[in-house]
């Protein structure tokens, strides 16, 4: 069998067998069957073709229908999108615009007040000018009419001056034609009748002199007692500072009754190590919720009181612990000794002090008087002697040196015998301070006499300081026994009917018998009072003793 093929024709192939003989009739109908084959194949293909073209358009139909539907409901919602964006744009420009117009009458109504301010202003600054161009005129007239009467007056003077040398050459003239009678009358040489009338003159005079000199030594004592006056309050009015001073504390609070415990330890190893490491008495006692520190050095109290706060605060209390917590404020403080002492220094403006004297003034913000602090009452005295050696005419600076150092001592008076004057006074001098400064540190309690006027000053000061109501405070019980013994003293004098003490102890009122003491004896009297006042009582400041004598006569008549 073979095959031919036909190429020579556009399209698919077909191949033509050769049958042989035998098998012609099965050939044929395999051929038939793959033409029906065919056949169908073209007509399902055709068929699929005229399906898928006719379902294909209705779907394009409709597919652009429900597109033109889409399309025309987004034009539609993008329409009203639209107009609710310029609705909302119009609201708002008709917000903006409105705040802008509001914004813009504010600032009209504001810039109209300015201006109205301004007009006003100028109206005032006119009106002053008129006011100054009218006193500059009438100065102006002054002036000339002074100059005027100046000239007048030059002119009278030179006239009163030619007269008074014709009445002089006339008074000359006639004093010695007086005298040439006078010595022809009594036969006396000119010397004798010189020394007569000068004798006669002395007597006369004597008297006179005498009463001048009492009202000039009156008139000089009020004088110098209104400039005292004077210096003292404006010393005072120009230098205000705190009426109270803070204190030293010594009673520590603790959170609760247990920590007492703790601190007394077991068997007291606690309090012992305590004590032994500060040098301060702790006393633990019945009292709710405070530990005392009792101790004479203020600034070893200071320390074993922080020491303590520290420890409670921190609840580790052994005596290893002890130890290095004291330790450690020991150096604290004596670095914030250092600090007290330069700021203080820095304060009060006084320069070139040694470093040593420094921090002995340090040591006194731990040291009280009264309540007052004696840091504060020094840096307080030193500005009140500069003002007062101003007013006088001194050197202000010395002045403020001389009050800043004077309580000095009392930084170490617990530790060394003596007033606190003295060792004050001896401690700057080994360091070199000037004479000035020393006399005044020695002598403001007048326990030597003044060799530099600064020393009194600086007494005037310190009582200043030490006086003014509030600046120092003392207990009820003790201000009572100060009363007490006050009016006790007045009243032991013999004469003395009544004795009150006033303004807070300040002032002791004596009211004599006057049939007993005389005017005379009052002064003395006075003088007994504030002699022993000043020798057996302690107080700040000082204390008025003023002794007052009624004479009362009462006659009827019938």
């Amino acid at each position: 069998m073979g095959a031919v093929s036909r190429g020579d024709r556009k399209g698919p192939r077909v191949k033509y067998f050769l049958i042989h003989p035998p098998v012609t009739s099965l050939a044929i109908s395999g051929a038939t069957d793959v033409l029906l084959l065919l056949v169908c194949m073209v007509v399902g293909v055709v068929i699929g073709i005229v399906a898928i073209r006719f379902l294909g358009g209705k779907s394009l139909a409709q597919a652009k229908t429900e597109a033109d539907k889409m399309i025309e409901a987004a034009r539609s919602q993008a329409q009203t999108v639209t107009k609710q964006v310029e609705l909302d744009a119009r609201n708002e420009l008709a917000k903006k615009r409105e705040s802008f117009e509001k914004e813009l009458a504010d600032r009209n109504a504001e810039q109209a007040e300015k201006e109205r301010r301004l007009e006003k202003r100028e109206d005032n600054l006119d009106r002053k000018l008129d006011v100054l161009t009218t006193k500059e005129k009438y100065l102006d007239d002054l002036e000339d009419k002074v100059k005027d009467r100046e000239k007048a007056a030059a002119a009278k003077e030179a006239e009163m001056d030619s007269l008074l040398v014709q009445q002089r050459e006339l008074l000359d003239k006639a004093q010695q034609e007086q005298k040439q009678a006078l010595l022809k009358i009594t036969n006396m040489s000119e010397e004798e009748a010189k020394r007569q009338a000068l004798h006669l003159i002395e007597r006369e005079v004597q008297h006179e002199a005498a009463q001048i000199i009492q009202r000039s030594q009156q008139h000089a004592e009020e004088e110098a007692k209104n400039n005292a006056l004077k210096i003292t309050l404006q010393a005072i009015q120009r230098y205000a500072s705190e009426h109270t001073a803070d204190s030293t504390v010594s009673a520590i609070a603790i959170p609760s009754d247990d920590m007492k415990g703790r601190v007394i330890g077991r068997e007291g190893r606690n309090i012992r190590a305590f004590e032994k490491a500060t040098g301060v008495d702790v006393i633990v006692d019945d009292t709710p919720g405070v530990v005392v520190v009792s101790c004479f050095d203020p600034v070893r109290r200071a320390i074993a009181a922080e020491s303590l706060q520290k420890l409670l605060d921190d609840g580790r209390i052994h005596p290893s612990r002890i130890e290095e917590v004291v330790e450690q404020m020991t150096k604290e403080m004596g670095q914030r000794i250092i600090k007290f002492g330069k700021d203080a220094c820095i304060e009060v403006n006084v320069q070139g002090l040694n470093p040593k004297i420094s921090e002995m003034m340090g040591r006194l913000y731990y040291r009280t008087s009264y309540g007052q602090n004696i840091l504060r009452h020094s840096i307080e005295v030193a500005y009140l002697c500069q003002v007062i050696a101003e007013e006088l005419g001194l050197d202000g600076e010395i002045a403020r040196r001389c009050g800043f150092l004077h309580d000095i001592g009392k930084a170490m008076d617990h530790e060394v015998e003596g007033g606190h004057p003295a060792i004050g006074a001896e401690f700057c001098k080994k360091l070199g301070e000037r004479e000035e400064v020393l006399n005044a540190i020695a002598g403001h309690h007048n326990d030597i006499p003044a060799t530099s006027p600064y020393t009194p000053i600086v007494m005037s000061a310190d009582a200043i300081s030490g006086a003014r109501p509030g600046a120092r405070r003392e207990t009820l019980e003790k201000y009572v026994k100060r009363l007490e013994q006050l009016e006790g003293i007045a009243t032991s004098i013999r004469g003395v009917k009544q004795a009150f003490a006033i303004q807070a102890g300040r002032e002791v009122r004596v009211v004599v018998d006057p049939d007993t003491v005389d005017d005379a004896n009052c002064v003395y009297i006075a003088r007994d009072i504030a002699k022993r006042v000043s020798e057996e009582m302690t107080f700040p400041g000082e204390i008025r003793v003023t002794v007052l004598r009624e004479m009362r006569t009462v006659e009827y008549a019938r």
